[in-house]
């Protein structure tokens, strides 16, 4: 039970923070950006605020699918859609990581796993509710 609380913890947290994301991609990009990217021009901002609200966009359906597997009953169904949203979140943090800035590694990748890594940890040791697949 322990573990499932911390997974679900790490779920909930992640997709706070891709709503945070999305919040200042789509909304504050132009008037907070140049101060959490202080090393990029500030006319950057301007130029590529449609283009932040569509990243923006996609962090909020990462968050989305997350919150999703709060919703979902069948515990086995949960944890795999938790795993998809969780690896899509880890994918683009090593991708912003190597192209954007290395925290983003910490800040999205290494909780993702985390979680991941929890997740088959409940797996393996039967904490939580396992609901059987038919097998015919």
């Amino acid at each position: 039970m322990f573990m499932s609380f911390i997974a679900k913890f790490f779920i909930g947290l992640i997709a706070f923070i891709h709503l945070y994301i999305m919040w200042f991609e789509m909304f504050a990009w132009t008037s907070r950006g140049p101060e959490v990217f202080g090393s990029f021009p500030k006319e950057v901002f301007e130029m590529t605020g449609v283009m932040a609200a569509n990243q923006g966009l996609y962090n909020g359906f990462l968050a989305a699918g997350l919150i999703w597997t709060f919703f979902i009953r069948d515990v086995l169904w949960s944890r795999r859609v938790a795993v998809f949203f969780l690896s899509c979140v880890a994918v683009a943090g090593l991708y912003a990581a190597v192209t954007i800035e290395l925290k983003v590694l910490f800040v999205q990748t290494v909780p993702a796993v985390t979680t991941m890594v929890f997740l088959f940890c409940m797996k393996l040791s039967g904490d939580g509710v396992m609901i059987k697949e038919n097998v015919t």
